[in-house]
């Protein structure tokens, strides 16, 4: 059983964004920093299970809840307001973890995944990894897609995705590696599939030992 998480509160501008961090248990690579989706939180089953497996191989798992979500509230604010606060919640994470020096992989699930991509290159990520990432939403052909986000994060990206997710399959491109799971948006078919996709490309990120 993995040791309970250290718990910071990380100020920013739109209030205070609550860090759970899993440390690396062998020699450190990098940490890893995830978000939650929109009306979800960090115990998702993949986030929880990335957190439980990559510790041992040296990543240190941060899961950080958003300000709206540790105030208790499930509507997210505007994308403008997420992208501030998470900006400022990884500034002091660094701080905070004397992370300087490492390579840190941004990413989370569904609305999470966009944030890490809007974000990637002003945080300074050494990778992207989306769970989930939801190109369109259901049923509306209308509303825009939202693969320039993904396309737009400008370093290595991974995207896991269910084989089965309303939210469509994004394609594969330049930087970006497309794992497809059985399942769908919630990636709770089969969890192990998710860890493992993540795991393999963790390894093969350049500027990782």
């Amino acid at each position: 059983m993995s040791a309970p998480a250290r718990v910071l509160e990380l100020t920013t501008e739109h209030g205070t964004a609550v860090a759970h961090v899993h440390p690396a248990t062998v020699a450190p690579a990098g940490l890893v920093v995830l978000g939650h989706g929109a009306g979800g939180g960090v115990h998702a089953p993949d986030l929880a299970a990335l957190a439980a497996a990559l510790p041992g191989l040296g990543w240190t798992v941060v899961l950080v809840e958003q300000p709206y979500r540790a105030a208790g509230r499930r509507v997210p604010p505007r994308a403008p307001v997420l992208d501030a606060a998470w900006n400022q919640a990884l500034a002091a994470l660094r701080g905070a973890l004397g992370a300087e020096g490492l390579p840190v992989v941004v990413g989370g699930r569904s609305a999470g995944a966009r944030v890490a991509c809007r974000t990637a290159l002003a945080t300074g990520a050494a990778g992207v990894v989306c769970l989930a990432f939801p190109t369109r939403p259901p049923g509306r052909p209308d509303r825009p897609s939202r693969l320039p986000e993904l396309e737009g994060a400008g370093v290595p990206t991974l995207v896991v995705q269910g084989a089965t997710d309303p939210y469509g399959v994004p394609p594969a491109g330049p930087g970006r590696d497309v794992v497809v799971v059985a399942g769908d948006h919630g990636l709770k078919k089969d969890v192990p599939a998710v860890v493992a996709a993540v795991t393999a490309w963790l390894a093969g990120l350049p500027g990782v030992r």
